[in-house]
């Protein structure tokens, strides 16, 4: 019954701080600037400490350690969602203004995308206790591969945007924040919804930490199996993302050691969840050493600079050398049928002056 009254307030506590988020400070679309991304990032991180210290006080030390922990090891993982997110903003040329809107829905859908995958994940572990090892060896791996292979994300290739171009009609520029805007049907005349590249852009955003969170739950599961302390620091971690993103986005690439630190976690945290039952490690050296690992791999990122790097970012216009073109129309993601019904409807409603020219242009 205890525990109870602390889903309750946690979820008091972090309804009003979305409401206060959305609903007052970012009422109004604008682009977020680095002084306010940087306060943000500090209120969050502030929260879930202030939580944690909460959790140690009233559910004892250990519980307090285990969150903390947690939260540290998602706090690092979800670094990796920043550059997927600046190549996919990138890519689909979302303005500053509308950016925060994609990723604080995106929040919102990853609170009941975890809470699934959390509460499916604490079933399996009581009903089969060789997931545990499933789980540990599955992250043992994916730290082996994280070193020994270069991520490759393109955007025009994702399974996700192919079935969304095949199902609904897309119009080639932003209107505003909206994610669908009604439009009339080339062939019939009615009124017909088209979804706008906002919408596109969210999915994939979803679509990301859908995939991420398959890394990141499991690791927390090695630290501890209680729902209620693996969900808090995952989501607590990941509503501040958002801010550490407009914090971090131009300069991720400096970072470029992180990923050997992110592995070592990995490859740490899985051979604990295969040795548990051998092996006892004290939730305090857990703590410890992740902190270790990742202090590790940003120092020596800061003190051994690749010069080659570019940084990329929402206020920076320059590439990266690797990455995938940035498309001169939606056309080029989407062709086909959506870009025909997007000239028929644009087609009809240019008038004689030519000033619905801004509707046909591709998203800048």
């Amino acid at each position: 019954m205890t525990q109870t009254w602390f889903w309750i307030a946690f979820a008091v506590i972090l309804l009003a701080m979305l409401a206060l988020d959305l609903g007052v400070v970012h009422k109004r679309a604008h682009a977020v600037s680095l002084r306010e991304a940087a306060v943000w990032s500090a209120i969050w991180v502030t929260l879930s400490l202030l939580f944690g210290l909460g959790v140690w006080i009233f559910m004892g030390p250990t519980k307090g350690l285990e969150f903390y922990t947690g939260y540290l090891i998602e706090k690092a993982l979800s670094v990796d969602n920043i550059f997927v997110f600046v190549l996919i903003f990138s890519y689909f040329r979302v303005p500053a203004e509308l950016q925060h809107r994609v990723l604080f829905w995106g929040v919102l859908g990853a609170l009941g995308m975890r809470g699934v995958f959390i509460w499916a994940g604490v079933l399996l572990l009581e009903q089969f206790h060789w997931v545990l090892y499933a789980f540990g060896a599955f992250l043992v791996w994916t730290g082996i591969r994280m070193v020994r292979t270069r991520p490759h994300i393109d955007p025009a290739h994702n399974p996700v945007l192919k079935l969304l171009q095949r199902v609904l009609p897309v119009t080639k520029s932003y209107h505003g924040k909206r994610f669908c805007v009604p439009r009339p049907d080339g062939e019939n005349g009615r009124m017909a919804y088209y979804a706008t590249p906002l919408l596109i852009v969210l999915v994939l955003v979803e679509t990301t930490d859908l995939i991420f969170a398959l890394d990141s739950i499991p690791a927390v599961f090695a630290i501890t199996r209680d729902p209620f302390i693996v969900y808090t620091s995952n989501i607590l971690a990941v509503v501040g993302l958002r801010a550490l993103y407009f914090l971090l986005a131009g300069v991720i690439e400096r970072f470029h050691y992180l990923k050997y630190g992110l592995a070592a976690v990995l490859v740490f945290v899985g051979t604990k969840m295969l040795t548990e039952d051998v092996v006892h490690v004290p939730i305090a050296f857990s703590l410890g050493m992740v902190g270790a690992l990742l202090s590790a791999s940003v120092l020596i990122s800061l003190r051994r600079p690749v010069p080659t790097a570019l940084p990329v970012g929402p206020r920076l216009s320059r590439k990266r050398p690797d990455a995938p073109p940035v498309p001169a129309s939606l056309d080029e993601l989407v062709p086909g049928e959506i870009g025909a019904r997007e000239t028929a409807f644009t087609a009809e409603e240019t008038p004689p002056d030519g000033s619905a020219q801004a509707e046909t242009r591709s998203p800048t």
